[in-house]
């Protein structure tokens, strides 16, 4: 229970307030309210309603001075008026006022010097759970003085019933007041809308700091070398960045400062499709009580079946960052000796490993390319490619050209080698070729980590341009040139030639009559 009172939390009445519960209360409290199931080793697992993922179409940001100048308008960030979002304001606050409430208090970002206090206020404990995982938990005495920065109002069992009048995408909304340092939710139980939203704001406040934020994982040798993993969903970020020979800062959300990199977030959140002890045996363990599972599909006795996706293909377990026996305590580290842009190219025709320029390294952070493979939508049979500028671009309220020109700025002081890794397919795209193994992308990491890949003697592919190793310890010769490992090598260059033009048609946005941020010249050729 807590002495924090109705007005306190900025609503009207309160029944009870259950204010930063333990591990032990949380798990007391869910299994109470059975708002979840237990699996077979004492792990909650939880379903997120019929959201299993964000709903990016139904966010937005209040349009309002000083802020509205700062925000690159779009389809990715959505004005909606001051009026509609005081109405729906007034909406959660009446819908969240007089009942039982969870807050939960925590941190984003580990340097104490930019962090930001965030509170969130729920109304089911799984949710507070989730918080609780996800942010960087503060110390008891912390606590006794704890005043948000930035409050977000969890309301998912209210809708928008006048959505269409406000003119917006559905009943749902997650909008965002950047002067008021508040944000509301409704219609949606997915707890990832909480942790991106304040990601989103993080992606805000810094870069105008001169700050560096950034949708990537990040370890660290025992020699203090800094490795930056970039990369979107389903290519290899969470999985190549916890390694048993170096210590995890984080799997999700950094911020790069004079002093060098740290997490934001206190926590992980790892897909957990087809995952197994073998392949992934960090996460698996990392699996257990206090962690948090969501739309995992289990039997009577709560054995979990990892490879069944009939709820979602986003099946997903958050878990505090102890879970991981090697992670950096301080969640921070120096400034990073490396980069790496992973891709999964169901085209099959990028190389293994690439050798970055920085004029590369700008392009290809800015185009942030994966491949999504067939659909089951009748008619699609081809890869699908995927552009996210940043790696992150969903969550970037800035012009994605804010975070790129940060990220030259630093690779320049602090010397940094950037590399391109494919983690899809070789020998053929999707259906024809084989998807590169994880060993093979492992000895690729480790040749970048331990520096032997400088060794190399390099020569450079057509139409993409880019430097590849001739050898490399642990990787089959010839996957190292992608053209040499497809049968067909018409079939290979008419399909680089495509994806090539793919490239240049999606960079088109980027280019400006400003000269000083024209990479076009660093990307492929038709």
């Amino acid at each position: 229970m807590s002495d924090v009172s109705a007005a306190g939390l900025g609503l009207k009445s309160v029944g009870k307030v259950h204010h930063n519960l333990s591990y032990d209360e949380l798990f007391e409290h869910e299994t109470r309210n059975k708002e979840g199931q237990l699996s077979a080793n004492g792990t909650m697992m939880v379903d997120t309603g019929k959201f299993t993922g964000r709903s990016p179409k139904d966010k937005y940001f209040v349009q309002q001075d000083p802020s509205q100048g700062n925000i690159a308008w779009g389809n990715i960030n959505k004005p909606v008026s001051e009026a509609i979002f005081d109405e729906l304001h007034a909406e959660v606050i009446d819908y969240l006022s007089g009942k039982d409430v969870y807050v939960a208090d925590g941190y984003s970002g580990a340097n104490p010097q930019t962090t930001r206090k965030v509170r969130f206020i729920t109304e089911i404990a799984w949710q507070s759970h989730f918080i609780k995982n996800m942010f960087i938990r503060p110390t008891a005495e912390q606590l006794e003085s704890f005043a948000p920065d930035f409050t977000v109002y969890n309301a998912a069992g209210t809708t928008n019933i006048n959505w269409e009048k406000h003119g917006l995408n559905s009943e749902v909304f997650v909008i965002f007041n950047i002067e008021k340092n508040i944000a509301i939710i409704g219609g949606s139980w997915y707890g990832g809308e909480m942790k991106k939203g304040i990601f989103t704001m993080m992606n805000y406040w810094l870069p105008l700091e001169k700050i560096l934020s950034m949708h990537c994982s990040a370890n660290v040798g025992k020699d203090g070398d800094v490795c930056l993993f970039f990369g979107l969903s389903g290519t290899g970020k969470t999985t190549l960045s916890t390694d048993s020979k170096r210590k995890l800062i984080g799997d999700d959300e950094h911020g790069w400062d004079k002093d060098g990199i740290f997490n934001f977030e206190g926590g992980c959140y790892a897909k957990t499709i087809d995952l197994s002890a073998e392949s992934e045996p960090e996460i698996f363990n990392a699996i257990r009580r206090d962690a948090l599972l969501e739309n995992v599909v289990a039997d009577a006795e709560g054995n979990i079946d990892y490879s069944d996706s009939s709820k979602t293909e986003n099946t997903r377990v958050s878990y505090p960052i102890e879970h991981i026996d090697n992670h950096e305590p301080t969640l921070m580290a120096g400034h990073p000796e490396n980069i790496i842009f992973l891709t999964c190219d169901a085209f099959g025709v990028l190389p293994p490993v690439s050798k970055l320029s920085k004029e590369q390294a700008m392009y290809y952070f800015l185009s942030g390319y994966t491949a999504k493979v067939a659909g089951t939508e009748r008619g699609i049979t081809e890869p699908q490619a995927a552009f996210s500028a940043c790696f992150g671009e969903a969550f970037l309220p800035l012009h994605p050209t804010a975070y790129a020109k940060l990220l030259g700025e630093k690779m320049d002081k602090y010397n940094v080698n950037a590399y391109l890794v494919n983690t899809g397919w070789a020998g053929g795209g999707y259906g024809v070729g084989e998807r590169m193994s994880i060993k093979a992308t492992r000895a690729c990491i480790n040749a970048i980590l331990d520096g032997s890949i400088k060794n190399a003697e390099f020569e450079q592919t057509r139409f993409f341009r880019l430097n590849i190793p001739k050898e490399l310890p642990g990787v089959d010769t010839e996957l190292l040139n992608p053209r040499n490992a497809w049968p067909d090598k018409d079939s290979f260059d008419a399909t680089a030639n495509k994806l090539a033009g793919m490239f240049i048609e999606n960079f088109k946005k980027y280019t400006t009559n400003n000269d000083d941020f024209d990479y076009t010249q660093a990307g492929p050729l038709k």
